[in-house]
């Protein structure tokens, strides 16, 4: 399902960037139903006026941070696999990157937000799986589907969506449950390098075809 976003940060104004920049340190240092309005003014640095001008409900600007956050997330990991061309250097940049967006202290933060809100707010909780999670697996897509024309791939027997979705699972799992269960601890670089390289290995050998060296797997 293709997520359709309503804040664009490169054409929203000055003053809404501003409030959406308070917001934001608010919500992800403060949850989402412990942020105030007046938290919010404070750390935009404007008036609760302006606030309501532009964000006229809590919620509706908890969804613009959430826009904001992940727009700029799939923007970062679309940019780093444009040009490249073998599949597992694909698959691996496209892990990376991701993995250093959940893995951050924001990404966290932010994760922890919305589902601690979730019971109560359905609906926010819905809306960030639709620009984040989905649109993640709608960026991987494209690039799986460019390797099933090329004989590359063959994710006939689950479809081009879910081989996406098993993808980017492969890679947000272990990493994002460890963190998120152990919050005052950072994964080396080393051991983000194996659980790229194990859903990396994990998805080709599923999905990659005789077509697709058996040595690079």
């Amino acid at each position: 399902m293709q997520a359709t976003s309503t804040v664009h940060s490169d054409t929203i104004s000055p003053k809404a960037r501003m409030v959406v920049a308070g917001a934001r340190e608010i919500f992800l240092a403060h949850g989402f139903s412990a942020a105030t309005t007046d938290m919010i003014q404070r750390a935009a640095g404007v008036s609760k006026s302006t606030v309501y001008a532009y964000y006229p409900t809590k919620e509706k600007l908890f969804e613009a941070v959430v826009e904001a956050e992940c727009e700029a997330a799939i923007q970062a990991v679309h940019s780093v696999a444009m040009h490249l061309n073998d599949l597992r250097d694909v698959l691996s940049t496209l892990a990376r990157a991701y993995m250093t967006i959940f893995l951050s202290p924001s990404g966290l933060a932010l994760f922890r937000a919305i589902i601690g809100e979730a019971p109560r707010f359905p609906q926010l909780a819905r809306h960030f799986y639709l620009v984040g999670p989905s649109s993640m697996n709608n960026l991987v897509a494209q690039h799986i589907e460019r390797s099933t024309r090329i004989g590359e791939l063959d994710v006939s027997s689950v479809g081009l969506e879910a081989a996406a979705s098993i993808f980017t699972n492969l890679v947000r799992s272990e990493a994002q449950m460890q963190c998120l269960t152990h919050p005052g601890s950072v994964p080396s670089a080393a051991q983000q390098d194996q659980w790229i390289n194990t859903a990396v290995v994990t998805f080709l050998r599923a999905f990659g075809t005789s077509n697709f060296n058996a040595g690079k797997v």
